[in-house]
């Protein structure tokens, strides 16, 4: 991680309560660029793109829970079109990340399953960054956990009320 003066890339500060908050912002923004690198790793690994990569996320999350998703459900929550998730499945079909497999009510459907391979193979590559992962998190106490849910949410609040600049 890089070190940068208190002020960083925010506002200057005028109180210790300013600096403080704005070391904690840039602590957030470090992790956020070294969980882009780690993505970036892990495309590169899986030789996959980002949307491929998601897409069997979202996959795998539904088959541990016995769901099925359709292409036309994928689509919506990657937020693309049939046209570009025809061409995500043939790759991940291509790739033996994916197969169809006939819907099991609707003969005219299909529903899309991440293959055994897969599953193991995102183990292998996250596995251990996983686990490092719930560890710092479960050495915070019940108080420290709820503090930084409570930052989190606050943060993700501001972005998405973020209203784009008016240019004259």
């Amino acid at each position: 991680m890089q070190t940068r003066h208190a002020a960083g890339y925010w506002y200057q500060q005028d109180t210790a309560q300013k600096t403080r908050a704005v070391r904690v912002l840039n602590a957030l923004r470090d992790y956020k660029a070294a969980e882009s690198a780690m993505r970036r790793r892990t495309r590169d690994s899986m030789s996959m793109g980002e949307t491929d990569l998601l897409a069997l996320r979202y996959l795998l999350e539904a088959d541990s829970r016995g769901q099925q998703l359709s292409p036309k459900d994928l689509a919506v929550r990657l937020g693309i079109t049939s046209a570009s998730m025809t061409s995500l499945i043939d790759r991940l079909v291509r790739s033996g990340h994916v197969r169809r497999e006939p819907h099991p009510t609707d003969r005219r459907a299909l529903v899309l399953r991440p293959t055994p391979g897969s599953d193991e193979e995102v183990r292998k590559t996250l596995g251990a960054m996983h686990e490092r992962m719930i560890a710092a998190a479960g050495a915070l106490s019940e108080d420290e956990a709820e503090t930084v849910i409570g930052f989190l949410e606050g943060i993700r609040a501001a972005v998405d009320q973020i209203e784009p600049a008016k240019h004259a």
